[in-house]
């Protein structure tokens, strides 16, 4: 069988791997996040180079100590390999507090696959919740917190009531303060963009 290649997509400027990445893209626009795409690459040694997909300034992590301000890097993945698997954990693991005290990894990575499906709020996060906790055996959950803070557990991202970008726990404690409304058109935005023929999606906030 022939290999296929995936077509490049280009988005404000960047020409993305694939149209998956640009539409995650289109998601951090619609929440109003400040983004980079594929800022920095990093020698992680034994061979071993990895390239983040995303970096994220100015995330609240709503879970655990409910840490403001923070970079995290998202790790866009429609299929993943053992190699990848390997790069995603040795550079989360290297940016963990050394004294193994519990908090946000200063190279926490979010890895998320295709925009979750739904009708509701409530549909995409039934959709996040069952490929957070999706058994992979080694390899790194996606939407999870497992490569954030090392805690296994449900990571959503979306908006809060005051307009800043969250990623949020898998329960009520957490996801009390999500903008749902807002969320929810962020994520029709990313799944409905088009990219064919040079169109460029259009991106309002919810407000």
């Amino acid at each position: 069988m022939r290999e296929l290649k995936v077509i490049q997509t280009e988005y404000k400027g960047y020409l993305f791997r694939s149209r998956l990445e640009a539409r995650w893209a289109v998601f951090f626009d619609a929440c109003g996040v400040e983004w980079e795409y594929e800022p920095e690459g990093y020698d992680l040694g034994d061979g071993l180079y990895y390239l983040p997909d995303f970096s994220l300034h100015g995330v609240t992590v709503k879970h655990g100590y409910f840490e403001k301000n923070c970079d995290i890097y998202v790790e866009v993945k429609g299929q993943m390999n053992d190699a990848d698997a390997e790069k995603i954990n040795c550079f989360y693991a290297a940016g963990y507090p050394e004294d193994n005290r519990w908090g946000v990894s200063q190279t926490a990575v979010l890895v998320v696959g295709n925009i979750p499906a739904g009708d509701s709020m409530d549909e995409i996060l039934d959709c996040l919740q069952t490929a957070a906790y999706r058994d992979h055996h080694n390899w790194p959950n996606f939407y999870n917190f497992e490569t954030v803070d090392g805690d296994y557990f449900g990571a959503y991202p979306g908006v809060d009531k005051h307009g800043v970008f969250d990623l949020f726990g898998d329960d009520y404690n957490y996801l009390w303060s999500m903008n749902a409304t807002a969320t929810e058109h962020a994520y029709r935005l990313a799944r409905q963009a088009r990219f064919e023929h040079g169109e460029t999606p259009r991106v309002r906030r919810f407000r």
